[in-house]
């Protein structure tokens, strides 16, 4: 792919080295010449020290045929204007940071596919960590849904069941899904079915429309786990 990425900062950077790395032809853009004279010495691709608002920057970076275009500054006013310059040039995919939740909308009304500020993430993620150590990965979806993992102990009230058994004793309720299993043992994960028992030191992946709340994780035998 031929990607356009703005911005070689805390976020930028990491994105241009992922983007390089997987073999895409990239151009970064960076206003801040220090910025820009560290990326061109680091990464393979072409760094422009210029300013992204403008048309003919984009021009320069080729933006009539970018596949993609992700914009990563500290400002949303920055990242709204470049995104629409990149829509003038029809770029198929643009993709921009949000920082301000307050501005999502504004990013959807024209069209634009958002990520909210990543530091807010990063500190979501560290916080629950402490929080709830029983979970070892999780994501949100919306509001309150979450997918998380969590490993089974031996005093889980779902374990020895099979996953029929523990709805029918109200253990998954109708807003969660058992979506894999990682056993032990076992090379692939388990798809779990009806019949499919849980096991003690089970790795479950869990979708909860309610988020992973002590009520939640308790059921899968992680009391000691409270921090209120």
């Amino acid at each position: 792919m031929y990607i356009i990425i703005i911005g070689a900062g805390d976020i930028g950077t990491p994105l241009i080295d992922v983007a390089t790395r997987s073999g895409n032809e990239v151009v970064v853009i960076e206003r801040d010449e220090k910025r820009a004279n560290r990326a061109a010495d680091r990464f393979d691709c072409l760094v422009l020290n210029a300013d992204a608002t403008t048309k003919d920057t984009l021009a320069d970076a080729g933006a009539d045929r970018a596949d993609a275009f992700i914009s990563t500054t500290d400002q949303d006013a920055t990242n709204v204007m470049t995104c629409l310059l990149a829509k003038e040039f029809e770029v198929p995919s643009i993709l921009s940071v949000v920082h301000d939740p307050d501005h999502m909308n504004l990013f959807r009304q024209i069209g634009v596919n958002t990520m909210e500020n990543p530091q807010q993430l990063i500190a979501d993620y560290l916080y629950r960590a402490v929080a709830r150590p029983a979970i070892v990965d999780y994501m949100r979806i919306g509001e309150e849904a979450e997918v998380f993992e969590i490993t089974v102990t031996e005093e889980a009230p779902i374990a020895g069941k099979t996953l029929q058994q523990a709805t029918q004793a109200e253990l998954i309720t109708d807003d969660m899904l058992v979506v894999a299993i990682e056993r032990e043992g076992n090379d692939h994960p388990i798809t779990p079915r009806g019949n499919t028992t849980i096991k003690e030191g089970d790795l479950l992946t869990v979708y909860s429309g309610v988020g992973a709340d002590p009520e939640i994780t308790d059921i899968f035998g992680h009391y000691e786990d409270r921090v209120e």
